[in-house]
């Protein structure tokens, strides 16, 4: 039995077909790119270029301070940012909140250590209240509270100051915090309490739009405030210590 092939009718029609086709895949890929390169730059512009200049100019020109960084300048030069806290070790100053951050151990490639306020690394122990070491750490803590300030045994310590932030880095304690360390400040210092405590009543900070948060204390704007009262009030004695 034989099978008769033919080849007359639409194939040839369809292999021109699929032949054109085939040519015209490259010009239509080719079509593609011009388009696809000027939207690949404008997005590119738009995004990398405009927006972001767009935003820096308009928070420099409407809130520079904010924008910079919240940066505190002493005598031109900066002393810290009124966003993140600093260790402040003397008992002559106000000490703020425990700070949980670490740094890379210089010594060791896959070790840390311990470095408070890192900015650069901003976070928390992740201990939960039941965990052992932080019941140890808070404990250490209160005792040391409350021997540097003088306080009773038993006396309570207001929890921010022996717990640390979730980011490491809060500049504020709160106002009960800031009261009981104000007698050990003004006794170190030789200032009447009273005194220091019209200073720490000018730095309390108040709740957000009168409701957010609770009212708060700023420990290197205080501190700063409170470097300044020191001199205002060492300067008499100073002037007449010169005229003898």
């Amino acid at each position: 039995m034989q099978v008769q092939t033919h080849t007359s009718g639409p194939l040839p029609v369809l292999r021109a077909d699929a032949q054109a086709q085939a040519q015209a895949v490259p010009g239509g890929l080719r079509s593609l790119f011009g388009p696809s390169l000027r939207s690949a730059l404008f997005v590119a512009v738009v995004t990398g270029l405009a927006y972001p200049l767009v935003t820096t100019l308009v928070a420099q020109a409407a809130f520079p301070k904010t924008a910079n960084g919240s940066l505190v300048m002493r005598q031109g030069s900066v002393v810290g940012s009124a966003l993140i806290g600093q260790e402040f070790a003397s008992p002559r100053y106000f000490q703020g909140r425990p700070s949980a951050t670490t740094a890379p151990d210089p010594d060791k490639a896959d070790a840390t250590v311990a470095a408070p306020y890192n900015a650069a690394l901003s976070a928390a122990t992740n201990q939960g209240p039941t965990h052992a070491a932080l019941k140890e750490s808070v404990a250490a803590r209160v005792a040391a509270y409350r021997e540097l300030n003088g306080l009773a045994a038993d006396a309570a310590v207001p929890v921010d100051a022996v717990t640390a932030s979730a980011s490491g880095l809060d500049p504020h304690i709160s106002v009960a915090n800031a009261e009981l360390q104000l007698p050990r400040v003004a006794r170190e210092r030789q200032l009447p309490v009273a005194k220091v405590q019209e200073l720490l009543r000018q730095q309390v900070e108040p709740r957000v739009l009168g409701l957010l948060g609770e009212p708060r204390v700023n420990v290197l704007q205080l501190n700063l405030a409170l470097d300044d009262l020191s001199a205002a009030t060492l300067q008499p004695a100073a002037v007449h210590a010169a005229k003898e």
